[in-house]
């Protein structure tokens, strides 16, 4: 699947005839959430080849199978080293389920970006740094009581997705409660995504 200059596909898939600036994301197909097959998993990786530069660090937040994470790495191919030689990622992703981690880590070998990217099994705590870029494609009700702490997160751009449309009033009204300015709503299908640039 293309999106944007992304292209999703197994990792059986023979790419050799792929554009040479394809981004090519190799995801597993399996039970955790994010394939790129779903509207809302689009909609954030198309917001990330938008607005995401290799100047900024990242969150993911419920990464899934990391496909957003991998995204933003494959996107950047930047990273530091520390004081002792290992990499300090400038990528995070978290996701409260042990699963998903643990397959988030194997797509992440597979992209050949598991030294770019920290995978947490954990919630978003006062302790997660404050980011560049944040992404969260999650459920309204799991992003809205959680909607401050990732406004605070977020020092350039936050995406919400996994949103309906008729959700958008609900989150819009949020939106403004919280004095937020600069919303771009973008659709796909039944599903919409925020924008926000801080």
């Amino acid at each position: 699947m293309r999106i944007g200059r992304f292209l999703v596909a197994p990792e059986w898939e023979d790419l050799r005839e792929a554009d040479i600036d394809s981004v090519i994301i190799r995801i597993e197909p399996n039970m955790a959430f994010g394939t790129g097959t779903h509207e809302t998993t689009r909609l954030c990786l198309l917001a990330i080849d938008e607005y995401f530069n290799d100047q900024m660090s990242f969150l993911d937040v419920g990464t899934g199978t990391g496909i957003l994470a991998i995204a933003a790495a494959k996107h950047s191919k930047t990273f530091t080293l520390g004081s002792r030689g290992a990499s300090t990622a400038k990528f995070l992703a978290l996701d409260t389920d042990p699963d998903s981690i643990k397959i988030a880590k194997e797509n992440a070998i597979t992209n050949h970006v598991n030294e770019l990217i920290e995978f947490r099994c954990d919630e978003l705590t006062d302790e997660i740094p404050a980011v560049d870029f944040v992404c969260a494609n999650l459920t309204l009700d799991v992003i809205l009581p959680i909607l401050p702490g990732l406004l605070a997160k977020a020092k350039k751009f936050l995406v919400l997705s996994g949103i309906l449309i008729e959700q958008e009033k609900s989150l819009q009204t949020e939106i403004r409660r919280l004095a937020v300015k600069n919303v771009k709503i973008v659709r796909d299908g039944e599903w919409i995504a925020a924008i926000i640039s801080r």
